[in-house]
């Protein structure tokens, strides 16, 4: 369903990234933190934080080199490091990149949904 999903999303709409940077991710100490929008911060989901946009909406990562991506929800604000456009959590930012903590993403928004979330292979 994801490539199907996702050859759909990138071939009949012209959209645009919302917006383009540098992606972290939250440290495995923080998870069940609660989160801006109520929710426990868990490792294991596809979750990310930045500073605009409606909790619960989805959200299109794209690894800028790799081409890899995910689809991850948004529930919290962040990230509060000069530079940085997304907080990733963990597993979201290790299907992206298993050795790097910072890496260049485009962020494009999905919007409600529902879509599942994880990785996503895209066709190019």
């Amino acid at each position: 369903m994801f490539p199907m999903l996702a050859i759909l999303l990138l071939s009949t709409q012209p959209i645009q990234p919302c917006i383009e940077g540098i992606a972290s991710f939250y440290t495995t100490a923080q998870t069940g933190f609660l989160t801006a929008s109520g929710e426990h911060l868990k490792d294991h989901e596809y979750t990310c934080a930045m500073p605009f946009g409606t909790f619960g909406d989805y959200y299109l990562v794209v690894h800028e080199i790799t081409g890899k991506s995910v689809i991850c929800k948004l529930n919290d604000r962040g990230p509060y490091i000069k530079g940085r456009v997304i907080d990733l959590s963990y597993s979201a930012m290790k299907a992206l990149d298993r050795r790097k903590g910072l890496i260049k993403v485009k962020v494009y928004h999905l919007g409600k949904g529902p879509y599942i979330t994880g990785p996503v292979k895209l066709v190019r």
